[in-house]
């Protein structure tokens, strides 16, 4: 028995072509989902509606993968579609009857996740409801997380350490004036683990502390960039929006209520490790019964986070496998153009922009076909050119 777990060990790292694949392959399906919504994100669209179409699309992709697999294997949504409008942070996915809708000019976020076989890609992407460049102080904000998000993958390396890349992401917002948000978290993912030990705080300060980490090879991480032209201090305006909900394991306790635990029975056959949607579950029961789970700790909630209005909020994520070698970005979908107002003239900022992501292969490399994460990656001067320029045609 103590001969086998080594090896097990071993199956469930990158160092397992059949790992890797499954990394890729939900973050094929996580970015196919993302440009969907994105492709919707105009005038008059329903947010609930962009939402369900994130989670639709990710259940019917992952349906038809592994079909065939010798033991069944789990699959599906690793974080509900959330779409974010304006000064609203993060986390905004509506019950169905909400009737919030996108107009002209809005700036939009979307997140989500998927998974298969709890091997984990999350994604998130801003995009302004508009013809023709974003300018202005929204186009900074969206430079700024750009950039963050540039430096971000070149400092997230073996050797490295979280603190680094904490420090680096504060500078880069104020080049552009703005603020990175405070409370967001970068991840390291394990399988079936959205939210695994290794963190990287986009902002430290006393009330928020993690533990000193250095990267590893074979590691994977969520790369998580929120940055804003407001204070960076985003508060929860009413509980009742929050509509994503994580069990936490850990947790038990005997529910009183009869709509409590018919809620939480099902949540644990249906969502019992990841992130889950309210809109899932039964509605009139999942209010009331919600709520108890979660002042009972039995749930973890992602509370919707608001700036002030008027405030312009970008935000980015990605997933970064760190490979032998190099970091191979597997999620991420082209920025629209933007042509801000700040210019990017800081000399270690543009050092940091100039250090490589992957190893130069042999033989010309050249692209391999099927892999839509392949198309995210540019050479070096490329990165440092297009953020100079500010014309954005994609991030790497």
């Amino acid at each position: 028995m103590s001969e086998e777990e080594p090896k097990e060990e071993k199956e469930l790292d990158l160092t397992s072509p059949d790992v890797v694949t499954k990394y890729k392959l939900a973050a094929e399906i996580a970015n196919k989902a993302l440009q969907a919504v994105v492709s919707d994100c105009k005038p008059g669209v329903k947010v609930v509606d962009l939402c369900v179409k994130g989670d639709t699309l990710i259940g019917e992709q992952t349906a038809n993968v592994y079909k065939n697999a010798r033991k069944k294997i789990e699959k599906g949504i690793a974080f509900p579609t959330c779409v974010s409008v304006n000064s609203v942070v993060c986390h905004f996915s509506p019950m169905a009857g909400d009737e919030t809708q996108l107009s002209e000019n809005d700036m939009v976020k979307i997140d989500l996740g998927c998974h298969i076989d709890g091997f984990i890609a999350v994604v998130a992407h801003t995009h302004v409801v508009q013809n023709g460049p974003v300018t202005g102080r929204a186009a900074d904000v969206l430079a700024a997380a750009n950039t963050a998000a540039e430096v971000a993958l070149r400092l997230v390396k073996p050797g490295r350490k979280n603190k680094d890349v904490t420090e680096a992401l504060q500078k880069v917002a104020a080049v552009y004036d703005c603020k990175v948000v405070e409370g967001v978290l970068s991840h390291q993912m394990k399988p079936f683990v959205i939210d695994a030990n290794k963190v990287i705080l986009s902002v430290s300060n006393p009330e928020t502390r993690v533990d000193d980490a250095e990267f590893k090879e074979n590691e994977v991480y969520g790369i998580d960039i929120v940055v804003s032209t407001g204070e960076g201090k985003p508060k929860v305006l009413d509980e009742r929006q929050t509509t994503i909900y994580k069990r936490a394991v850990d947790k038990n306790y005997h529910l009183k209520m009869k709509s409590a635990r018919f809620i939480f029975s099902e949540i644990n056959q249906r969502f019992p490790i990841m992130p889950f949607t309210a809109r899932s579950l039964e509605e009139k029961r999942a209010r009331l019964g919600l709520v108890e789970c979660v002042n009972h700790e039995l749930l973890q909630p992602y509370p919707v986070l608001h700036e002030k209005p008027g405030d312009f909020v970008a935000h980015l994520k990605f997933t970064v496998l760190l490979m032998p070698n190099g970091s191979d970005k597997i999620t991420g979908h082209p920025l629209q153009e933007f042509n801000p107002i700040k210019s990017l003239d800081d000399p270690e900022i543009k050092a940091w922009l100039a250090l490589g992501i992957r190893a130069k292969k042999k033989g010309g490399g050249k692209k391999k076909k099927g892999n839509k994460a392949d198309g995210l990656e540019e050479t070096t001067d490329d990165a440092i050119e297009s953020i100079d320029s500010m014309d954005a045609t994609g991030s790497s």
